[in-house]
């Protein structure tokens, strides 16, 4: 492990660590041991040399002046940010000590590790921390911040995270954009189609904002959060009418063909178009042009599942390409995730075995509310790979829970973020670059070995040695505590049952950087659904209390506030990642709320005016862009902003931490807001 890191002077080959689907090959420019530049690597059969802003400025991330390289603990009030430096040895023998009286006094239940993947490296996201926590039995943490529902909602359908290969799209005819804006957030995916519509390919948007996405479209098609599952219904209404179905592939590969025909007779579209506020003409296009051109390719965006009714609308449009064949077309399909053709064995790496006795299970979305109001109260928390105090929902009832002066919160970071601001001890993080981990692209099909290639940052510790310290000072004595990083790495890619990996080794990733998953062409004959078809009819759905058949639901009318807020991702932030950075602030210029020219007008706005957006749950303040962006009756705003600064952007104060229809995913865009002038 040796090798990258202690070169000087040179280019040395890494992967990309952020939460996107993309996860590119990278060049890193060497000199006197610094990273001096970072590109794509141009040999990397997908990303093919091109990066977003986000990594290429990495560099500035890793060596700005306020990252941190010792540990703090807290000497102010929580939330005041005042911190002393302490040793390691400190900082660990206070949080054992403090663990070992919570766990005499109350159990290990009232210990909750709290973390996503704000890196994406897989024995540092999910490996010894998962070992520490079940072996100390803490709370679990159920991690479905993100896309679970619309997960759950596909499994239903198709039997897992499998879609199309995104190497094979080069052939697609017509792609789908649905819910995801791609050139912020999958920018590959862009310009493959980019590239296949030179060849003729046409590009539909459906959103709720004409975004960078959008504005790149050759159809961009407006529609009212959460009725995407309508328009799909509608859609199919038409398919099946006008005989624009493929009755051979549904009778050989899908079950309930005939049952759905005979259920999407009541979406007809003038019902859908005034559900959606697509016009009925417009929904007979789509459905036609979908029906009539082939390959086709329905990318489902993260978007469409943050809603009420989130599993739904996925498990609605993920039937879609079943009806009209193009699963057995080349280029042709949906892709939510391709994470299931690199599954590993992840109870290898987390050894769920450690945990010997029944503990309760803490939904992340109900941070705030559990911090506040459990019956066996939360007594510590520990932080790591995220920012709840901006990321998580009702962010307001978060930041009271974390000034509990009885909760003892540890924070393992790269920088005092606004979580850190509420710690007690801050353990200062290595960046990916720093450590060796292996990598699984949730969208194309290969898998990474990332060697570090740079010493550790002062004194930073990886979440992995962290939590052998951890577990060495709360006398654990098992031999999965003594595991070095390799051996993680090698026990997660031995026995997976994972027809798509068995060709993998640690030794041939280390020889080949990156492997593609071994794609089997008979996909469809080997389904994991209970039936091994595409169900179009769920018995299972039913069984667990759903609709078998798909099914438009409304998201839930929360209250009589006269918009929808959706707060939606922007280009050169991930989450709070890049949020405190000058550079990506300034290419970002402003935090903006975008409004439909009628409602702007009707409430005295003009473009540019700041204006305070506000609900039961708290409030803050944008810039207006008023347009034709959205429809009338919806508000946009872009990216999670630091409120370091004193600025009121904090946009998670108004989303709500209900918990969606599938998997107990979250309900950022199923808010309602008032909107006024300042």
């Amino acid at each position: 492990m040796e090798t990258y890191k202690n070169i000087e002077n040179g280019i040395v080959p890494s992967v990309c660590s952020l939460d996107c689907p993309d996860q590119c090959g990278l060049l890193l420019h060497k000199k006197d041991g610094r990273i001096r530049k970072i590109e794509g690597d141009p040999n990397h059969p997908v990303t093919k040399g091109a990066i977003c802003n986000k990594v290429r400025h990495m560099g500035e991330r890793i060596y700005d002046v306020k990252r941190l390289q010792s540990p703090l603990k807290r000497v102010g009030k929580k939330g005041e940010g005042r911190f002393e430096t302490i040793t390691w040895k400190e900082a660990i023998d206070t949080i054992a000590s403090r663990w070992k009286n919570i766990i005499s006094d109350a159990g290990a239940e009232s210990i909750l590790p709290y973390s996503f993947y704000g890196n994406m490296g897989r024995i540092n996201s999910e490996g010894m921390d998962r070992r520490f926590f079940n072996r100390l039995g803490a709370s679990q943490l159920d991690r479905t911040i993100c896309s679970v529902a619309g997960s759950k909602g596909y499994r239903y359908t198709m039997g897992g995270s499998y879609g199309t290969d995104p190497e094979e799209m080069t052939d697609t005819k017509l792609f789908i954009m649905w819910g995801i804006n791609a050139v912020s957030t999958n920018m590959h995916q862009m310009m493959i189609a980019q590239k296949a519509r030179k060849n003729g390919a046409k590009i539909i948007v459906i959103d709720v904002h004409k975004n960078q996405t959008g504005k790149m479209a050759d159809w961009f098609i407006p529609i009212l959060p959460g009725t995407d599952g309508a328009l799909a219904l509608g859609i199919m209404h038409i398919l099946y009418k006008e005989n624009l179905v493929d009755r051979p592939f549904l009778e050989q590969y899908t079950i309930g063909f005939n049952e759905l025909e005979e259920h999407v007779q009541q979406y007809e579209p003038q019902l859908v178009s005034s559900i959606t506020g697509v016009p009925k003409e417009d929904i007979y296009s789509l459905a036609r042009m979908y029906g009539e051109t082939s390959p086709s390719m329905i990318r489902i965006g993260n978007g469409l599942q943050h809603h009420d009714n989130g599993g739904m609308i996925v498990r609605t449009i993920s039937c879609l390409p079943a009806l009209t064949g193009q699963w057995n077309v080349k280029g042709g399909g949906a892709l939510k995730g391709n994470s299931a053709f690199l599954a590993f064995n992840t109870d290898a790496l987390q050894r769920p075995d450690l945990l010997k006795q029944n503990t309760r299970t803490i939904n992340m979305n109900s941070l705030g509310k559990e911090l506040l109001e459990l019956n066996t109260p939360i007594q510590s928390l520990f932080v790591y790979g995220t920012n709840p105090a901006v990321v998580a929902p009702d962010a307001n009832k978060v930041r009271k829970g974390l000034e509990r002066e009885d909760l003892f919160t540890v924070v393992h970071e790269l920088f005092i973020t606004e979580t850190a601001m509420y710690a007690d001890i801050v353990l200062p993080a290595t960046s990916a670059f720093e450590n060796i981990d292996f990598y699984t692209s949730y969208w194309h099909h290969y898998i990474h070995l990332h060697e570090p290639v740079i010493h550790p940052f002062g004194e930073s510790k990886s979440n992995t040695d962290v939590f052998r310290m951890l577990a060495e000072a709360m006398e654990f004595e098992e031999r999965e505590f003594k595991d070095n990083d390799e051996q993680l790495i090698k026990q997660s890619l031995i026995q997976t049952n994972n027809p798509f990996l068995q060709h993998v080794t640690y030794e041939k990733l280390k020889k080949k950087r990156y492997l593609k998953a071994n794609r089997n062409s008979q996909l469809l004959d080997n389904l994991k659904t209970p039936s091994g078809k595409i169900e179009l009819f769920s018995q299972q759905m039913k069984e667990e209390g759903y609709p078998p058949l798909p099914t438009y639901i409304p998201i839930l009318q929360e209250s009589d506030f006269p918009f929808l807020f959706v707060p939606g991702p922007n280009h050169n932030f991930l989450n709070s990642t890049f949020s405190h950075q000058d550079k990506h602030m300034k290419l970002e210029k402003t935090p903006k709320l975008f409004i439909n020219s009628l409602d702007a007008t009707r409430l005295g706005i003009n473009d540019g005016d700041t204006v305070r957006i506000w609900n039961q749950r708290g409030e803050c303040e944008l810039t207006a862009s008023v347009g034709e962006q959205v429809l009338p009756g919806v508000v946009v705003s872009q990216g999670l902003w630091s409120d370091l600064n004193g600025k009121n952007h904090l946009v998670n104060a108004l989303t709500p931490d209900r918990i969606a229809d599938m998997g107990g995913g979250a309900v950022f865009f199923s808010g309602r807001v008032k909107v006024e002038k300042m």
